[in-house]
């Protein structure tokens, strides 16, 4: 137990502790479509913007560029593309989709303009490469989440 270190509150005190803060998202109507799409069929959806051309994974309601409604573009994309950036995850929680140490990286799919964090795996941390192919691997069984791309694995050349 850890006492206040001011005169103004002698009488405080902190407890240590951990606190579970579990949460959930509401996808809203684009982004269901995404993930129905995951689920149902195994596809990658995206959505165009008409004005600049670019392509958004996940998809969003309007483009970031020049705010155009897109929300009814939608594309559909390979499961492939390229690892721009990643981070060994090491520290352990309960609500982590991993046990550690394993792999968030940014996937940015062929023909899409945003990259998207998920989990890589298929490959030691140690040797992870920006710039390497990755292709998704699908869920064997459904979560109705993100988590329907099981992860993303390096593309055997």
């Amino acid at each position: 137990m850890n006492t206040c270190r001011n005169e103004i509150s002698k009488d405080c005190f902190v407890v240590p502790g951990k606190m579970a803060l579990p949460n959930q998202y509401f996808a809203g109507r684009v982004g269901s479509k995404f993930i129905i799409s995951l689920r149902d069929s195994r596809k990658i959806l995206g959505v165009r913007c008409p004005k600049c051309k670019s392509v958004y994974v996940p998809p969003l309601e309007y483009c970031e560029k020049d705010m155009t409604k897109i929300d009814e573009n939608w594309v559909e994309l390979g499961n492939e593309g390229v690892l721009t950036n990643y981070t060994v995850v090491n520290y352990r929680d309960a609500h982590l989709p991993r046990k550690v140490p394993y792999i968030l990286g940014m996937v940015l799919l062929d023909g899409a303009e945003t990259p998207f964090v998920h989990i890589v795996s298929g490959i030691e941390p140690e040797n992870v490469e920006i710039g390497m192919r990755v292709k998704a691997v699908f869920a064997d069984k459904t979560t109705n989440t993100i988590l329907d791309i099981d992860h993303f694995a390096p593309v055997e050349e």
